[in-house]
């Protein structure tokens, strides 16, 4: 992929991103608060859970925490079109693992994009079920890049074109089962396990391919994550908290973990130093 490609996409997400914040904005103004009166309130807003202050006379309850979300949106539909012109370039022999397989590609963005909607759900209405969706889109996004990983350590299997659609459709059955997973064991201790099991996939193929790999993407990738954690925690104990502030730290948490996730796709699609054909 051309450096010129390249920035052509991140300017297409960054239309459509800013397309989907007009949206979000005009409907904050125009939707009553009483849309979401009826659904049964998440534990999170009965303690309180995020410093941000609950609005209940708009729309968007916690509006920073809501549009912080369009970082995932951004991210997800800058893969998708990486998949998408991958997809273009399927046949040529230079390839890596992952440009081979763009279907992967694209159910990774899609999942970003659906944790952008699910997470936006949960804090506009501060609800059981948008809880559970943003939940669940967590989960896919996390899934899904660790089967991106397990795809690459496994390298010398190769897969039809039918077994790359078998995959694809395995992965949205396994992540639909989440639902119900997530009630049964804490998030605070499968996203941890997942989060490790992802940082050792990364170390483990770094050392097969350590002259295609980037160490500085995976790193990166971790360190996010574990600041990204170290602010949510501070946000939740109320650290540095003022309710009304435009600073959120939970809507900072928003933007690395996108960051941070998109850095470990860009371990895998990119290689060494995000290596960009000129």
């Amino acid at each position: 992929m051309s450096k010129h490609i390249l920035y052509k996409l991140l300017i297409k997400s960054a239309f459509f991103t800013v397309g989907m914040l007009l949206v979000w904005i005009i409907l904050n103004q125009l939707l009553s608060p009483h849309f979401w009166d009826g659904m049964t309130t998440s534990k999170s807003a009965i303690t309180g859970e995020y410093c941000e202050f609950n609005n209940v006379n708009k729309f968007f309850h916690q509006p920073m925490n809501t549009y912080s979300n369009l970082s995932y949106f951004f991210f997800g539909v800058l893969i998708i079109l990486i998949g998408k012109e991958d997809y273009k370039n399927k046949n040529k022999k230079s390839l890596n693992r992952m440009e081979q397989f763009p279907l992967l590609s694209v159910l990774l963005g899609i999942y970003f994009i659906y944790l952008c909607f699910g997470s936006a759900f949960f804090h506009a209405s501060l609800t059981f079920t948008g809880q559970r969706v943003d939940m669940n889109g967590t989960y896919g996004v996390s899934i899904t890049l660790l089967s991106i990983g397990i795809y690459h350590v496994f390298h010398k299997i190769h897969l039809s074109d039918t077994a790359k659609y078998l995959w694809v459709g395995a992965l949205v059955l396994f992540i639909l089962v989440f639902f119900k997973i997530a009630l049964l064991v804490s998030s605070s201790v499968l996203l941890p396990a997942m989060i490790l099991l992802l940082t050792l996939i990364n170390v483990v193929n770094y050392f097969q391919f350590r002259t295609e790999r980037s160490i500085i993407l995976a790193i990166l990738s971790f360190l996010l994550i574990i600041v990204a954690i170290k602010i949510r925690a501070l946000d939740v104990q109320k650290k540095g908290c003022d309710p009304h502030s435009l600073y959120q730290g939970h809507a900072l948490w928003h933007f690395l973990t996108a960051l941070s996730s998109f850095y470990s796709y860009a371990f895998f699609r990119f290689g060494k130093s995000i290596r960009i054909n000129k």
